[in-house]
Parts: structure tokens; sequence; C-alpha cells
């Protein structure tokens, strides 16, 4: 058992924060391709349509309608939607076929761009496809003003980290978050 007092540990937690965002901002973009993608409706749009007039873009890496996970990271961002696209062009790349991804998002009032990854190289590029499976998380770019785009920041989402409202909210009460997961999923 600690002996470290509860603000103890948050103070070095808000260090640790400080010193991780240092290391981020040191750390060498990545040049990506300009991957395409697909709208719900079908038609192909390439990564670097998706920054529109922002130089910044942040893109959710969402596995599908079939994650209960993914969609409560999900729901979180729609009420942070309008904060967001005031700093930076923000897309949500779901593992489902167009069709599905738009009525999944379309079911759920979700209000920021959804796009379709399906069948497209660009989440396995970014490292959220790989042989032993999927998993979500964010991703943020930046287009040079030569038109290039580089990968300035990423991170995998798991119960308990800094994108997920509940899991924090929860770590306050009696028992934590127990054995609770996200209830409401579709099944297709």
């Amino acid at each position: 058992m600690s002996t470290r007092t509860v603000a103890e540990i948050q103070e070095e937690i808000y260090r640790l924060k400080a010193e991780l965002s240092e290391a981020r901002r040191a750390t060498a973009p990545e040049p990506v391709a300009d991957h395409e993608l697909r709208r719900t409706d079908g038609s192909v749009v390439r990564l670097s349509e998706l920054f529109g007039e922002k130089s910044d873009l942040l893109i959710i890496h969402n596995m599908g309608s079939g994650c209960s996970y993914c969609t409560l990271w999900a729901d979180g961002f729609n009420s942070l939607t309008d904060h967001l696209e005031s700093r930076t062009a923000f897309v949500l790349v779901s593992g489902d076929a167009p069709e599905v991804a738009g009525e999944f998002a379309a079911g759920r009032n979700w209000r920021f761009q959804v796009l379709s990854g399906k069948d497209s190289e660009f989440t396995r590029a970014m490292g959220y496809v790989t042989d032993e499976g999927n998993m979500p998380g964010v991703s943020a770019f930046r287009r040079l003003d030569d038109g290039s785009i580089v990968r300035t920041g990423k991170d995998v989402f798991g119960p308990g980290d800094d994108y997920c409202v509940p899991w924090p909210l929860f770590d306050l009460l009696q028992g934590g978050a127990g054995d609770w997961e996200p209830k409401y999923r579709y099944h297709r």
C-alpha cells in the first residue's frame, strides 16, 4: 500500500502529463501518404481534403458499430464537436463499410464527419490494424505549406484513458468502474 496521498500522486501525474506533452511535441513528425477513404455515400475522399481551411486535423480511428467501447468514445466526442472544430478539422474513420458507417452515425446523431476506412490501407498504415487485431485511437495531422501531410501525434484508446470521461468519473466511486462495460451496442 502506498504511503503517498492522493494529492501527491495527482501532482506527479500532472507533472508526468506535462513531460509527455513536451516529449510528443519534440518528436519528429512522420510523413504520411495522401490516403483514400470513403464517405458514407461511397464516394472517395483523400486525406488532404479533410483539412478544409485548417492546417491541423484530428482523426479518430474507430473500429466500427460492433464495438460498444468505440461507440462510447465517439458519443463523448459528439458533445465536443463545436469546440474541437473551432481549432482543428475533426473526422472519425470507421472500420465499417460506408453505408453501415453512415447509418450508424445517423442513428447516434453524431455531428462530426464520419468516413469509412474499410478496404483502405489508411488505418493499417497508421498502426491501428495489425496482424494481432484492431484497436481504436487518434492521430493528429498537419498539412505543411507545400501540401504534404505529416502525423504529429497519436495515441490508443482504452478504459481509463484521458479521452473518455466516464472512466475517471467512475474511478471516484467506491469500487471504481467495477465490471461495468458500455451497454449500448448495435449488432449487425
